[in-house]
Order: C-alpha cells, then sequence, then structure tokens
C-alpha cells in the first residue's frame, strides 16, 4: 500500500507540474538543508509586508514596483540595523552611502526600473514626510534599488508615475508573496530566460534562536544556468555564452533584499548580505562586468529598533556573536538560490518593445532533464 501511495503521490506531482505554473519545491526540487517558513517567502519575517504596482501596457511597457516593508511601525521613527553589499557596482542603487555609513535604514525599499529611481526617491520622501508623526523631518534617505528591463520595455519613456510607487506601498501586505512577471520583475530578464521576482525562506531550529530569514529577488541578471549543481543552461542550449565566437548580450543586474528577525548588528549584517552573492553564483550568475549586483539586508529584531529621537545618550543591545552566524550563512545561500529559480519558474513567456521576446523557463523540459 505503502509503495502505491508513493507512486500515485508522483504521479500527481508530475501532472500538476506539467499542468500549471509550479514553485520548484511543489516538482519536488529541494535546496539546501534547512526548513522554510510557511509561505517561503520574505513575508514569513514576522512584520514583513510586500506590495506590487504591475504595468504591461500594450507591446511596449512592462515594468513596475516592488515595495518592501520591514516592520509594521514607523521605520523612521523606529529605525532598523541594515546593511548593504555591493556583489558588483554597475547600478544606481540609492541611500547606500547613509546605510553604510550609519548601519541603519529608515524608509521602506523601493525596486524599480533604472530610470524611475528618481521617481521612487520622490514617492519615498512623500511617504516619509505625509506621516503626521514625521511632521518636523526635514531629512529622508530613500533607498532604491534598480535593475534595467530597457529589453521588454521601452524604458525611456519613463512611463512610472510617483502615483504608481505610493500604490505599491499601499498594496503591501503580509501573506503570500506573487512571483514571476510582476512588480520590478515585470520586464526582467534572467540566465536567458524571463526573469521577475522571487522570494524563499529558512527558518533555524530552536535550539539555535527559530530565527527566521527571507529573501526577496528581482532576477534580471546572465550567466549560465544551474539547478541543484546541473548544468540547465548548457543542456537547453541557451545561455550569456551561447554565441561566444559573436557578441554576446550586457547583463541587467539583480536585486536581492534579505530580512531576519535574528539580532544582527550592521557589521554581521553586511556579512550576512556577501553570502547572498554565493547563492545567485550557485544559479549560474557570474556578477558580470555589466550587471549591477546589490544586497540589502535588515534585522527587524525590536531590541535593535533606533529611536529617531532618543532621550538616552548610550544604545544598549544584545546581538548573535560571530560564532552563531553560520546557521544564518546557509540560510541567506539557500533562500537566494531558490528565490532565483522561483523567480524562473514563475515568470512567463512575453513580447515586448520593439518586438522584443523573452521566452519562460520551459519547466516540464527542465524537470525531463533533472529526473535523467
Amino acid at each position: 500500500m505503502k509503495f502505491l501511495f508513493s507512486i500515485l503521490f508522483f504521479f500527481t506531482t508530475i501532472v500538476y507540474c506539467y499542468s500549471q505554473k509550479p514553485r520548484p519545491r511543489e516538482c519536488g526540487i529541494e535546496f539546501g538543508i534547512l526548513k522554510t517558513g510557511a509561505l517561503n517567502a520574505i513575508t514569513d519575517v514576522p512584520g514583513v509586508k510586500v506590495g506590487q504596482f504591475t504595468l504591461h501596457q500594450g507591446a511596449d511597457f512592462h515594468t513596475g514596483v516592488t515595495a518592501i516593508l520591514p516592520i509594521k511601525e514607523n521605520i523612521f521613527q523606529n529605525k532598523v540595523p541594515a546593511a548593504i553589499f555591493v556583489g558588483n557596482g554597475f547600478g544606481k542603487l540609492a541611500g547606500y552611502t547613509q546605510v553604510e555609513e550609519l548601519g541603519n535604514i529608515e524608509t521602506p525599499i523601493l525596486l524599480t526600473n533604472t530610470m524611475a529611481v528618481s521617481t521612487a526617491i520622490e514617492a519615498l520622501i512623500d511617504y516619509t514626510i505625509q506621516n503626521p508623526e514625521n511632521r518636523n523631518v526635514k531629512s529622508v534617505n530613500a533607498v532604491v534599488g534598480e535593475t534595467n528591463d530597457g529589453g521588454l520595455n521601452d524604458i525611456r519613456a519613463r512611463i512610472l508615475t510617483k502615483e504608481n510607487m505610493l500604490e505599491a506601498i499601499k498594496k503591501a501586505k503580509i501573506g503570500t508573496v506573487e512571483e514571476g512577471n510582476v512588480g520590478a520583475g515585470a520586464g526582467t530578464m534572467c540566465l536567458g530566460f524571463k526573469g521577475g521576482i522571487g522570494t524563499s525562506s529558512r527558518v533555524l531550529p530552536k535550539s539555535k534562536g527559530g530565527y527566521t530569514l527571507g529573501v526577496l529577488v528581482q532576477s534580471n541578471f546572465g550567466g549560465v544556468l544551474q539547478i541543484g549543481g546541473n548544468p540547465i543552461g548548457q543542456l537547453l542550449g541557451n545561455h550569456k555564452f551561447k554565441n561566444i565566437e559573436k557578441e554576446y548580450k550586457e547583463d541587467g543586474s539583480c536585486m536581492m533584499v534579505v530580512v531576519t528577525d535574528a539580532p544582527l548588528s550592521a557589521k554581521n549584517l553586511k556579512r550576512l548580505a556577501a553570502r547572498a552573492m554565493l547563492g545567485l553564483a550557485r544559479t549560474g550568475g557570474m556578477a558580470a562586468n555589466g550587471s549591477g549586483d546589490y544586497v540589502i539586508a535588515i534585522s527587524t529584531a525590536k531590541d535593535l529598533r533606533i529611536a529617531h529621537e532618543a532621550k538616552d545618550m548610550y544604545e544598549t543591545f544584545k546581538v548573535l556573536r560571530n560564532n552563531d552566524l553560520d546557521l544564518l550563512f546557509q540560510g541567506v545561500v539557500e533562500a537566494t538560490e531558490e528565490a532565483i529559480i522561483n523567480s524562473l519558474f514563475a515568470a512567463e513567456d512575453l513580447s515586448g518593445f520593439k518586438d522584443y521576446k523573452a521566452e519562460a523557463l520551459p519547466v516540464k523540459k527542465v524537470l525531463e532533464l533533472l529526473k535523467k
């Protein structure tokens, strides 16, 4: 009976995976050793919200905005520890220097396209100063990440508005995060296929704190796709160097946002962020010359909140020791890898600006190759 049940489960899984857009785990593909959260998403971290505005308009416009709100409280008045790691700096990440200098973040994070960064900054400033609690605020360090969707999207038209940005923030919610051709991933490419938004999470054992770590990616980079160490890009004949004797297309970046409720200092958040690049490498990414690969890492631990107008001249808090970071390092590698592959599995074929065509990852063929 047990054998028959196993066979039935196997064929049910195969039918499901071939009949609709599955996540890799639903097809039996697992990444690493740690357990995921209930949603396998960045929103598994308590308090984290994600909102998206997606624009698919005619043939020429495929772009959008993804907003990440790390905490439910007013983040300007309750700043949280943060760090940014630069894998390859061909990008326009706004707000980097103040995060680097002070080790905290004071606005939600917006991800969008390269030419919409200034619009996103304006939206975050408006969002901040319109809060009655912030009526005396005269400086806002807006954090905005981007990738270039100028293949599928008429990026020079600069169609996204401040209202679109604010709508993404307004829509932010806990729960399931939509993946694929949505938000800031509406018009992106990844590893030779249609890219997009992807997310994943990991939960540490209770004996190690029981902390949750989540990752969200805006995948838009090149390389040679690997899944579980298997050379899928080569086997499918579609990757950055397939026309190596000719000129190959420049890459367009990857934004990675890491949020954890583990109590980490800014120093160790930067070390955690650096490990996300190892997850990108596992998928076949290479941090190419033309790619802006950035990781923003945040701790939402309540004891580490930094009051904007504190009365005490001293900060006292408790953080994890260096010797207790390895499982978090493992978790961010696994979750980043899975988030990127999730973005590929969720993406769909798209025809865009000047008849530019993006083919989605052929999931059925990939599953057949992995089975072999």
